[in-house]
């Protein structure tokens, strides 16, 4: 399998993930299974699916992908990882957000403030380590203070 294939392959990922969204829980666990498979394959023939082997959107799939692979924290710990591995091909942002995945499976508590769960119409939060210092790790990072965030995750989310 060439990279072109890989990135279309990823892409096309991507977006059946996105449109499982909508879909049936077993449905939607079809698809995410699916694509964890490909992403083992991909990983298995280049290692982790960096900005530099395969561009930016792309190594986003591959991101998404482990992202939401919840079933398999295994293996969302081997892509965590990898991505750690090659921090300088690697968007660090996204890092922060399956760090946070993992770390709200295992412990509760979160590093980065990226996941959040719906209450009451409202997205609140998962409980946040070394809350004073939270800005000081997003904005390391690039990204926008929490406050910040939590407004835009509850606009977009309405």
């Amino acid at each position: 399998m060439k990279n072109t294939q890989i990135i279309k392959k990823l892409l096309s990922s991507m977006d059946n993930d996105q449109k499982s969204l909508t879909k049936k829980e077993e449905d939607r666990l079809l698809v995410i299974e699916k694509n964890k498979i490909f992403l083992k394959k991909v990983i298995n023939k280049i290692g982790w699916p960096t900005i530099d082997k395969i561009g930016e959107e792309a190594s986003k799939a591959a991101w998404l992908i482990a992202q939401h692979s919840d079933h398999d924290i295994i293996f969302q710990k081997k892509c965590l990882k990898l991505m750690k591995e090659s921090i300088k091909n690697t968007n660090p942002v996204l890092i922060a957000y399956l760090e946070d995945r993992i770390l709200v499976k295992e412990s509760g508590k979160q590093k980065y403030g990226t996941q959040f769960y719906l209450e009451k119409g409202k997205w609140r939060p998962y409980p946040i380590r070394f809350i004073k210092t939270l800005d000081k790790r997003r904005e390391s990072l690039g990204m926008s203070t929490f406050n910040e965030y939590l407004k835009i995750m509850n606009k977009k989310h309405k």
